[in-house]
């Protein structure tokens, strides 16, 4: 299994004999004004996209966990294939189809395509009235004969939601949306460094990767940020945060037992 960091929340998986994109956010720097009622007025993406010999514009499957415009945008929506499958979760379907997507998976809870199980997670992306104004968000996890169980949170702050996700499927590799991404009022929307030492210590057998970092301008936890925080918690080097482009790869019984 390789997984590589493109930017922001955007990896590229390759993983049971499948070349997977997630996430696709693929405008140019600085196209896209600051989210609003956010604390600064920096444009949207803050990073250009990586060089990478990784030709993720053509994958074999889409994920996408949700449809806010750092996961899912118009450069995106214009650029891959129109017949590339693509799965989502229940309620975004239309956004796809309405782009021109002709194979499109709302998954509610299972699927399997060619030799790769899908399950669908959910998550709380905030809380409060943020939280519910932010909308339903969703991780999946990926199994796979001779492939370590992979955990994808997507946009969750650590709550019941993922912690339930790790005790059931027992990853092996869990990759977490960090950032501290936050309003003007409220809670952080994404987990930052407190969110993610409790996902590693709920999981300490598990290899954690932290992304969703330094591309968007309300996510308030830099990638050196988290890196710092993290030593400060006697986790120095057990969670892996990759710089845009970065990959890694696991083979089988991947965890850190």
């Amino acid at each position: 299994m390789k997984i590589q960091l493109i930017r922001n929340a955007t990896l590229w998986l390759e993983y049971g004999g499948l070349n997977i994109l997630v996430d696709p956010m693929l405008m140019d720097k600085e196209v896209m004004p600051a989210f609003p009622n956010t604390p600064n007025d920096l444009r949207n993406p803050r990073v250009s996209l990586p060089e990478t010999e990784t030709d993720y514009m053509d994958p074999d499957l889409l994920i996408v966990t949700h449809t806010h415009p750092d996961h899912w945008d118009e450069a995106a929506a214009k650029q891959l294939r129109k017949d590339i499958p693509l799965l989502c979760q229940p309620g975004d379907e239309a956004v796809f189809t309405g782009a021109g997507f002709t194979n499109v998976t709302a998954v509610d809870d299972k699927h399997e395509y060619h030799s790769v199980r899908f399950a669908r997670t959910p998550g709380q992306h905030g809380t409060g009235e943020i939280g519910e104004r932010m909308g339903k968000v969703s991780g999946f996890v990926l199994e796979a004969d001779g492939e370590p169980v992979l955990y994808i949170a997507g946009d969750t702050i650590w709550c019941e939601e993922p912690a339930e996700a790790i005790r059931q499927y027992q990853p092996e590799v869990i990759v977490v949306n960090a950032g501290g991404a936050r309003f003007l009022q409220g809670d952080p929307i994404t987990m930052d460094g407190p969110d993610v030492a409790a996902v590693k210590r709920h999981a300490p057998d598990a290899h954690v990767i932290a992304v969703h970092m330094d591309a968007i301008n309300h996510c308030m936890m830099s990638s050196v940020d988290l890196a710092s925080y993290l030593a400060s918690e006697q986790l120095d080097g057990q969670v892996l945060i990759p710089r845009d482009g970065e990959s890694f790869e696991f083979g089988p019984g991947a965890g850190l037992k």
